[in-house]
């Protein structure tokens, strides 16, 4: 059904998407975490009527709204990409696909963009309920935006809520709630966005750090610093428990994802969680994965060979098995096809049954190498630790400058201010390594089990994809670099404190 394509193509296809989504998420978990702050310091100001909590919020909304822009713009060409780069399977799944896309552009962007002005142009214009209305429902459009992008990418993970029809070559939904409401898109959201809350909050504590170490706007940046602080030890805490609950998701579905992660290639009962090099935690990833010290976790090698028996009781098949299969499904959907043309009405139901008894393991067909299937394990493995490691290292910090705070050091404890404004970057990487560990331990699947990369890309030159990614690299970076020196002049500037 899918063409062959060149190689070299679907990896700068890739590179190019990668690019933009990982420009992209540089904007995305501030702007969600700057609107929890600000809306929080809005709605001191409603509650105290104390014109320093407008002020505040007034400072963090400018950032907000700098980040915000530029957020846009990435986000837009990432879109934009599902039809250029990835025209195959924007037919084969647009019908799933789009449909959240769809929802998100209409309805929460709009929303954002309804709200957004009365934030920023709505303080002398209209009353204080109001303007706090508008920034919390510029907030929640900015999140419920992030729900249905979150809903998108979680159905890739997890393909729910349709069916194939042979017919037009396409899956079709035919159950909107199994994919709006998904466990793994529940999940998505609240540990995705949640993660974002931690984002801001270590951006609103490292500026406010800058303030201090400066010896500027004390007042304004301990309150600043202790709502940051609060607002993101519940995130982290939150973040904690739901990749957990991710952790026994991806056990469940994405079983090669898991093992890539641990760089586990033989799996076993009452399997250890690797912290680095031999140091483990006894039975700890079987606990995570099954929920079950004695539970077992398959490794690479046990997953491409099959043979053990899975948690429904039902024996593995190997990954030979499930590519014969999948050719048997799409030789079934040329016949499908065939009989149709011919008018054989017989045959057209007798490749529908082998199609149906098949098509889980469509994708398959399209693998050419068991090897494939395994995605790069020293990549994951380390992006995943680090992921980890530094969400454990922000409950410390937080928790830290609410310790300092409470013991009203905090102004005064210099080696806090520097480690506040040098967790900035953390944060970013933190953030950025969960999107890695998501993405690339998917590979080599645009959706799972169901479409591989190779069979989901345009047939494109590889040229032309190359030009456009040094494009795409070179307007991202120049955004960066103005958003960045913006920010710097604006937060150089700092707040006007003395507004009313």
């Amino acid at each position: 059904m899918f063409e062959s394509i060149d190689g070299a193509m679907i990896d700068w296809s890739r590179a190019q998407f990668a690019l933009t989504a990982m420009y992209h998420w540089l904007f995305v978990p501030l702007t969600l975490g700057l609107a929890v702050i600000m809306g929080v310091m809005e709605s001191l100001y409603v509650i105290t009527n104390n014109d320093f909590w407008k002020n505040a919020a007034k400072f963090w909304m400018k950032l907000f709204g700098i980040n915000f822009a530029v957020g846009v713009a990435t986000g837009l060409i990432l879109e934009f990409q599902f039809g250029t780069n990835w025209s195959n399977y924007s037919w084969f799944v647009g019908d799933i696909f789009g449909a959240p896309l769809a929802i998100e552009g209409i309805v929460a962007f709009f929303m954002e963009a309804t709200f957004i002005a009365v934030m920023f142009f709505g303080w002398n214009k209209v009353g204080r309920g109001f303007h706090l209305a508008s920034t919390w429902l510029t907030g929640l459009g900015a999140t419920f935006s992030a729900w249905w992008i979150l809903v998108a990418n979680s159905w890739m993970q997890y393909p729910v809520g349709m069916v194939f029809n042979p017919e037009t070559v396409r899956n079709e939904m035919v159950n909107f709630f199994d994919v709006a409401f998904s466990p793994v898109a529940v999940t998505k959201f609240f540990h995705t966005v949640l993660s974002s809350w931690i984002v801001g909050a270590v951006f609103v504590v490292g500026v406010s750090a800058w303030f201090l170490m400066r010896k500027r706007e004390k007042e304004f940046a301990l309150a600043s610093m202790k709502i940051a602080s609060f607002i993101g030890l519940f995130a982290a805490l939150i973040t904690a428990f739901t990749g957990d609950h991710s952790a026994y998701q991806v056990a469940k579905h994405q079983p090669m994802k898991l093992a890539a992660m641990e760089a586990l290639y033989e799996g076993g009962t009452h399997e250890g969680l690797t912290v680095v090099g031999e140091l483990k935690i006894p039975g700890m990833l079987s606990v995570l994965a099954t929920r079950n010290m004695e539970g077992y976790v398959p490794g690479i090698n046990n997953i491409l060979l099959g043979n053990y028996i899975l948690p429904d009781g039902t024996q593995a098949l190997s990954v030979t098995e499930k590519i014969q299969r999948g050719d048997k499904a799409i030789a079934a959907l040329a016949d499908f096809r065939e009989a149709k043309e011919e008018g054989r009405e017989s045959d057209m139901l007798q490749a529908q049954d082998v199609l149906d008894e098949n098509m889980s393991y469509f994708g398959y067909g399209y693998i050419d190498n068991p090897n494939d299937l395994v995605p790069n394990v020293w990549l994951l493995f380390w992006t995943f630790r680090i992921m980890v490691g530094l969400g454990m290292y922000f409950i410390l910090f937080f928790a830290m400058i609410l310790f300092l705070a409470w013991r009203h050091k905090l102004s005064k404890t210099k080696w806090m201010h520097w480690i506040g404004l040098w967790s900035i970057p953390l944060a970013y990487i933190a953030s950025q390594t969960g999107w890695i560990v998501a993405e690339v331990g998917r590979q080599p699947w645009a959706i799972q089990d169901l479409l591989p990369v190779n069979a989901a890309i345009s047939k494109l030159s590889t040229g032309e994809v190359q030009t456009t990614f040094f494009i795409f690299l070179i307007l991202f970076t120049v955004l960066l670099i103005a958003e960045i020196g913006i920010m710097v002049k604006a937060i150089k500037k700092g707040p006007d404190m003395a507004e009313s």
